[in-house]
């Protein structure tokens, strides 16, 4: 059975799109800048709040200098925060499902997690809110920590959790990580553990299996049968 289950959290546990494009819509209104239709918003989320800001500024900035695009960026981002923090939990919902999975492996004694390139402000506020406390270890976007698809913050959470910092010392195998992304993919590959790709987030199935997850999924009923 496995020790741990490390999940992403936008996309995996949440569907958080439409809270996560009204925010940064907001922001680009608020610095005068175009505005992106709520069906955009999937293929820019995916590297953290800053990454999601540069692909969401006009075409313009593609070939500014770097200076000028990390100042507009932080500009963006200084009107996203507020609002987000305000607003994270308007549209957001966990996918169906997936708290009675959570409640399952949670009775199983498996120890459950959360990765995410969310600020980490936001991430706990957002998985306390849906999930109280389920979740045995929380990490979000952090300063002075890399993000996905850098392992560390899977390094991170095993030492939280059940004490290594390395898969390697509590057998890969003993670990499942879940995200819906090719930055998921990549994280778990670095990291040394086992990943299984769900199809219900934010990138399109065709996507997911031409990275070559170990697993693919389509309900989160059937994490259940991958902890065993």
């Amino acid at each position: 059975m496995k020790q741990v289950v490390i999940f992403d959290l936008d996309g995996t546990l949440l569907n958080t799109i439409a809270d996560l494009g009204a925010a940064c819509n907001h922001a680009l209104a608020r610095c005068g800048l175009p505005t992106h239709a709520p069906e955009e918003y999937p293929r820019l989320v995916g590297n953290g709040i800053n990454r999601l800001i540069e692909r969401a500024l006009p075409e313009e900035y593609a070939a500014a200098s770097e200076e000028e695009r990390i100042s507009q960026v932080m500009r963006v981002r200084q009107e996203f925060v507020p609002y987000y923090n305000a607003h994270n939990c308007d549209l957001t919902r966990p996918y169906d499902g997936i708290p009675k999975v959570l409640e399952t492996l949670k009775k199983k004694g498996i120890h459950l997690a959360v990765a995410s390139n969310k600020y980490h402000e936001a991430t706990l506020q957002i998985v306390r809110h849906f999930f109280g406390d389920t979740f045995d270890s929380v990490f979000g976007e952090r300063d002075g920590v890399p993000r996905k698809p850098d392992p560390q913050i899977v390094r991170d959470i095993l030492k939280e959790t059940i004490g290594s910092s390395t898969a390697d010392s509590v057998n890969a195998q003993s670990v499942l990580y879940i995200g819906d992304s090719l930055v998921d993919i990549e994280t778990a590959r670095r990291a040394g553990v086992p990943v299984a790709a769900c199809s219900w987030g934010f990138v399109p199935k065709d996507e997911l299996l031409q990275a070559h997850p170990d697993y693919v999924i389509d309900t989160p009923a059937q994490i259940i049968a991958l902890t065993e």
